[in-house]
């Protein structure tokens, strides 16, 4: 149990005794309105595009890149050991730093000239939100009874919509407000150009609410599903320990520490040598993709461009996801098993990394379209696109949440089976959206596109959590948060962009042109349904099996 918060004082409680009390209710608001912030500090590129792609002089390819893979592989490389640290730690102090963190680095993006600054500060905010999910889910997962985990679920969800159309209203509002106030930037405040200006307003909000989850109480681990964890004796060394062991050369002291085979040293190096084989083949091949290929980060007569960035990112990425695997195998060979050896988790996680592949790649250039193929301005995109694809995006959630629980009840694995009837409409939905030319069918075709978009996602965090053991749901919720984000959010942008540089600027196209990849996410869906129903019974006698004391 967590030393600071005693059973007998646990504010989680009712009145008679069962969890959800006001102060859980509390917490949800504080987790949803985080989880908000952790998307419009993430989110607000997107409107914002344009502006910067003119300032900086590069594609749509080094936008995506700077949407997605930059971000990603610092997201999901630190998820690991800041998912460890809330399996340990105080979440609630952590969420508060985390928030803090990641604020100041939204809004270190106003003061960039460059594209290497914008991308530190990118580098930055993944840092900093890379604790809020594992530690958020894992934080209501203890605040609320088992039975309400697809309503944390749908909240989760309903974050995430409320963050997208904020970060599109906040950025379009004050970029197009400024510059139409200044518009040469020379003469503003700073020097500051309009979308300057709109990271330095979007970043302010999360200062404030870092103040009040930090003073929020903490839960006590495992109490919902009657096995309070045991005290975590040292969390930050555990934490530290698991960032160097999935970093080279910490990979390897770590493998001579605990006398890893020679099986587990032949798989690393065959797998780094892939990823530097596969990054150099990918620079190579999407180079030749587009006549121009702008140079981001210069040196001597030559430099990386953003596609070697790009797949030296990807691989580096896919190197760290195999360390950590092994770490936990030698580490911690219960959690090992009940993660990388349950089939149905695997299958859940895989599906849900290339379906944010598409969100992604979508979200990130449907401002962009509306801008350029509608004729439409930052304001407006973000007044009517902002807040209507927040109010759809809370709608669908809304309805997957206590329609999952409710088909959990009646039939193992009920919840998956929304997730897999959403993501059979969806793609069908996408082709009219982006082929129309009328922007009332537009908004008309994104209703049911939306709704469809949405509902798969709180089936999928109810199904993370029953499939471990709750001493791991911040290491399975990093483990999840890892893979959506190295495929999802580090491929989907920057194929979109480089996909629109080839076409000369189709946006429709390059966003339409993921969508091969529905065929196997719709297969995997249905696989997961079976599986599940076969590995979610197993998961405390496999664990147990494996040395767990439970």
């Amino acid at each position: 149990m967590d030393s600071d918060q005693p059973q007998t004082g646990n504010p989680y409680l009712k009145a008679d005794g069962t969890l959800g009390s006001k102060t859980a209710w509390y917490a949800l608001t504080l987790v949803v309105l985080m989880q908000a912030m952790s998307m419009v500090d993430r989110q607000i590129l997107s409107i914002l595009l344009p502006r910067i792609k003119a300032d900086l002089n590069v594609g749509d390819a080094e936008m995506g890149l700077l949407y997605g893979t930059v971000f990603a592989l610092f997201y999901a490389l630190f998820s690991l050991p800041l998912g460890r640290l809330a399996d340990g730690w105080i979440r609630t102090r952590l969420l508060a730093v985390s928030l803090l963190g990641w604020s100041l680095a939204t809004g270190l993006a106003g003061f960039a000239k460059g594209f290497s600054l914008l991308a530190v500060s990118r580098l930055g905010v993944g840092i900093g939100e890379a604790s809020s999910q594992p530690a958020g889910l894992s934080l209501l997962s203890d605040a609320f009874p088992k039975e309400r985990r697809g309503l944390i679920g749908a909240a989760m969800a309903v974050a995430v919509a409320l963050g997208l159309g904020a970060a599109l209203t906040i950025g379009g509002s004050i970029a197009d407000g400024w510059d139409a106030r200044w518009p040469d930037p020379a003469n503003a405040p700073l020097g500051f150009a309009g979308w300057q200006a709109a990271f330095i307003g979007a970043a302010l909000p999360g200062i404030v609410l870092a103040f009040f989850m930090w003073r929020l109480p903490e839960p006590i681990r495992g109490v919902a599903d009657g096995i309070p964890a045991r005290r975590d004796p040292a969390p930050f060394k555990a934490a530290f320990g698991l960032l160097g062991a999935i970093l080279p050369i910490g990979v390897w002291l770590n493998f001579l520490r605990r006398g890893a085979s020679a099986k587990d040293w032949v798989l690393n190096t065959l797998v780094l040598v892939a990823a530097v084989a596969g990054a150099i083949f990918l620079t190579r091949f999407t180079d030749g993709l587009r006549e121009a290929n702008p140079i981001v980060i210069p040196f001597g007569d030559g430099g990386l461009t953003g596609n070697g960035i790009q797949w030296l990112v990807s691989g580096f990425g896919v190197y760290v996801l195999f360390n950590w695997v092994q770490s936990l195998k030698l580490g911690d060979k219960p959690a090992y098993v009940t993660m990388a050896k349950n089939p149905a988790l695997l299958i859940v996680i895989f599906m849900a990394s290339l379906q944010t592949m598409l969100n992604y790649g979508v979200m990130a250039f449907t401002p962009s379209y509306l801008i350029g193929h509608f004729n439409q301005s930052a304001t407006q995109v973000g007044l009517i696109f902002g807040p209507f694809i927040a109010a759809l995006g809370i709608l669908g959630p809304v309805i997957a949440g206590p329609v999952s629980d409710w088909a959990e009840q009646r039939m193992k694995s009920g919840r998956l089976v929304i997730t897999l009837l959403s993501l059979i409409v969806s793609p069908l939905c996408a082709v009219a959206v982006y082929t129309t030319d009328s922007l009332v069918m537009f908004y008309v075709f994104f209703v049911a596109f939306s709704i469809a978009t949405t509902m798969w996602l709180p089936p999928i965090y109810a199904s993370l959590v029953e499939l471990v053991l709750p001493r791991m749901r911040g290491m399975v919720t990093s483990f999840y948060i890892l893979s959506i984000t190295l495929i999802g959010q580090g491929i989907g942008p920057y194929t979109v962009g480089l996909m629109s540089d080839r076409n000369g600027g189709d946006l429709a196209a390059a966003i339409l042109s993921l969508y091969w990849v529905a065929i196997p996410i719709v297969l995997l869906s249905g696989l997961a349904i079976w599986r599940y129903r076969i590995d979610e019974p197993q998961v405390v006698a496999r664990a147990r099996a494996a040395g767990e004391p439970v």
